[in-house]
């Protein structure tokens, strides 16, 4: 969560802005922030690095943005519904979990106590159908 607010905060973004307000506001801080608009070796490495961090914000707040889920919900429902889990990591407050087709969704905001439920269920998949696929905010991180 931590990662999405600074990211938010980078763009100015609201959680509602859209891709085409994402991406002119992307396209202005990459201009500003271009490192062949530097000259001194200091500055120009700070650009670097900073247009770095622009292009990793941008290509991360779309990919949770609420019109790429929309986009992609027929995949992610027939994964997180069809798919078995093959493994899951849990650091900080996100969930990484991988299914047998290949596909790994990362999830923000798990807590530990949601992921010790998950570790000692009976039934993972099922629990995690019912209390994290549709209750937390996702990104699809790989695809195997």
């Amino acid at each position: 969560m931590k990662r999405i607010n600074e990211y938010r905060k980078l763009f100015d973004a609201e959680q509602a802005t859209n891709l085409k307000e994402l991406k002119t506001t992307y396209r202005n801080l990459v201009k500003e922030w271009h490192p062949d608009k530097f000259q001194i070796t200091a500055e120009k490495e700070e650009a670097e690095l900073r247009s770095t961090q622009i292009i990793d914000a941008y290509h991360f707040l779309v990919s949770i943005s609420p019109e790429t889920k929309a986009a992609n919900l027929e995949e992610y429902t027939s994964t997180t519904f069809a798919s078995g889990i093959d493994d899951f990591k849990h650091k900080g407050q996100l969930l990484e979990v991988s299914f047998l087709d290949g596909s790994t969704y990362e999830y923000f905001g798990v807590t530990k106590s949601v992921f010790s439920k998950l570790v000692n269920s009976d039934k993972q998949l099922r629990f995690a159908k019912r209390n994290i696929f549709t209750s937390y905010l996702y990104r699809k991180s790989k695809k195997g």
